[in-house]
């Protein structure tokens, strides 16, 4: 009886050592937040916490499960390592996921004397004895650390199967009726996602200016929604390349139930792959090019100029930020380890330099920025209600990977750390002078009359 009386008083002081150095830590790293949280450890005491935690509510709850988590906070610095631990059900969110995003700003301008990080990293050590709790789901986070950025055929055909081939239906319970996976176009704050996605669609085939008969190339289709918007309401023969196989099939069935298959191609291939010259009147890419990776711009440029006609329409659709290359950060960490693999943004003014380069003549650029973060904010609210069917495709991990990832970008395009620009351009012809490739003014994108 002594014994097991001196084993629980044993292991009463342990959880007490253990609770006060968490304690300790949390008190360090939140209290100058500057808001209001609350904290909730695996003990279920709640503290709250910040500078405001006297005048407002919090607006969320951390669910802290594992106190390694805060070991981890510590050694490891930054916030990748909570998001990890959200991935695997150690730390959980309860509340406004945007307003606990704010941390990852808190702990990149956390500033702490000498003596702070001592005291951090004492208590830490303590808790890096502590047993790692296995607390659902703690199941496999699809991670992508494998991927180096040389872009071959190979690499390039995984990291497009790690991202787009993860559930054709996983895909349908976020995204539009269409299937876009990209940025939509909202004419009015109450349109639905449904009808904006619809609009960018057409937005784009009318920069194009497409015609009936028109050969028409979107490189990256997706499931197929611009070929069959062209070919159906434009009259295109349209030809789409996809390096996914889901993708591929979704698209093909959707053409097929279109009665379309006479108008619009779509295969396997890789856009290193097309073949011939002055093949295309028109070419689109929207949301591929962020895939290609800087070093391989040149040669994405010069294959879209070579398939393309003299005077030939090209339109650019592709995410870009703030800073000139791929320089190493929280932001960039977190989007290769875990969501696009091998992808590589870029200015827009870079971009736009590149496409000179290559010959082309830049004739119209837009900015959707805020389109963009309205339609991830549309996409997390879609999928947090389908919580439950969206686990019977995936793995609740990957489901907080996607929830967390969107929401993340949601708040990028919203401060201007991230945009989306659709640069149209048109091949530069061999003679001069030559035909002016599109209209003196931009009427013709606007004229309802003609709207589909």
């Amino acid at each position: 009886m002594a014994s097991s009386t001196s084993s629980a008083l044993a292991s009463s002081s342990a959880d007490s050592g253990l609770t006060e150095a968490a304690t300790r830590i949390i008190h360090k790293l939140l209290s100058p937040f500057d808001g209001a949280i609350a904290l909730r450890l695996w003990n279920d005491v709640t503290h709250s916490f910040g500078k405001n935690v006297d005048q407002m509510a919090p607006r969320f709850t951390l669910v802290l499960r594992d106190p390694a988590v805060l070991r981890d906070l510590v050694l490891k610095r930054g916030p990748i390592p909570l998001a990890d631990a959200y991935f695997h059900g150690r730390l959980d969110v309860e509340g406004d996921l945007y307003a606990a995003l704010d941390l990852k700003r808190h702990f990149q301008t956390l500033s702490l004397t000498g003596r702070e990080r001592l005291g951090l990293m004492l208590d830490a050590m303590r808790l890096a004895f502590t047993p790692g709790k296995k607390i659902a789901p703690a199941n496999f986070v699809p991670t992508t650390r494998q991927f180096t950025h040389d872009h071959s055929l190979e690499s390039d055909r995984a990291a497009i199967s790690h991202h787009y081939d993860v559930s054709n239906d996983f895909y349908k319970l976020f995204l539009d009726e269409r299937m876009v996976y990209s940025c939509a176009y909202f004419h009015e704050d109450a349109d639905s996602l449904d009808t904006a996605q619809a609009q960018k669609l057409d937005h784009i085939c009318r920069k194009l200016r497409l015609k009936p008969g028109e050969r028409f190339l979107d490189i990256g289709c997706g499931w197929g929604a611009l070929v069959i918007w062209a070919a159906k309401h434009y009259g295109v023969q349209a030809h789409g390349v996809t390096l996914s196989k889901e993708q591929l099939a979704e698209a093909t069935r959707r053409i097929a139930a279109a009665g379309l298959q006479d108008r619009i191609q779509v295969e396997l291939r890789d856009y290193r792959a097309l073949e011939g010259e002055g093949v295309y009147d028109k070419v689109s890419s929207v949301g591929m090019f962020e895939h290609v990776g800087l070093a391989n711009l040149p040669q994405y440029h010069a294959t879209v100029h070579r398939v393309l006609k003299p005077n030939g329409l090209f339109l650019n659709h592709g995410i870009t930020h703030e800073e000139e290359g791929w320089q190493p950060s929280v932001d960039t960490e977190f989007i290769n380890r875990y969501v696009f693999p091998d992808g590589e943004l870029d200015r827009v003014s870079s971009i736009q330099a590149g496409m000179e380069a290559a010959q082309f003549e830049i004739q119209d650029v837009e900015n959707l920025r805020m389109h963009y973060a309205r339609t991830l904010r549309h996409w997390v609210e879609r999928l947090e209600a389908a919580h439950d069917e969206a686990t019977r495709h995936v793995s609740e991990s990957t489901y907080r990977v996607w929830r967390l990832y969107m929401a993340a970008s949601a708040l990028e395009f919203e401060s201007g750390g991230t945009a989306i620009y659709q640069i149209l351009a048109s091949r530069r012809p061999n003679r001069h002078p030559y035909a002016q490739p599109v209209p003196l003014t931009r009427r013709d994108l606007y004229d309802q009359e003609n709207a589909c």
